[in-house]
């Protein structure tokens, strides 16, 4: 039980913080709606972890449900890194051939 009040203090400080911000304009809409999102999710896990360790169980799978979680959160932040290297590559090739093209360009000059 302690474990899930300091949970939801920390999601609700969060969650000011994010208001505060959204008032101030240091973030986006888009921003915005992503981190409370975020954050109503985690707090919906956080309410109803009782039901979802029973709905893991139901599942067949032997751990509890903030394990399983922990685990898909794992994979995703691995998929989230695996597509920022993506991104970053290609803007490094896009870097690349504009220089080369810049340097062709003043070459001729």
């Amino acid at each position: 039980m302690p474990q899930i009040v300091i949970a939801l203090l920390i999601i609700f400080y969060f969650l000011a913080k994010l208001f505060w911000q959204n008032k101030k304009r240091k973030i986006s809409r888009n921003e915005f709606l992503f981190w409370l999102f975020f954050w109503l999710v985690a707090l919906g896990i956080i309410l109803f972890l009782k039901p979802l360790d029973q709905l893991v169980l139901a599942l067949g799978f032997s751990a509890s449900a903030i394990q399983v979680l922990l685990y898909i959160s794992v994979a995703a932040l691995f998929y989230f890194i695996f597509s920022i290297r993506l991104r970053l590559e290609k803007m490094d090739e896009n870097i690349t051939k504009l220089t080369e093209d810049v340097a062709i360009n003043q070459a001729k000059k």
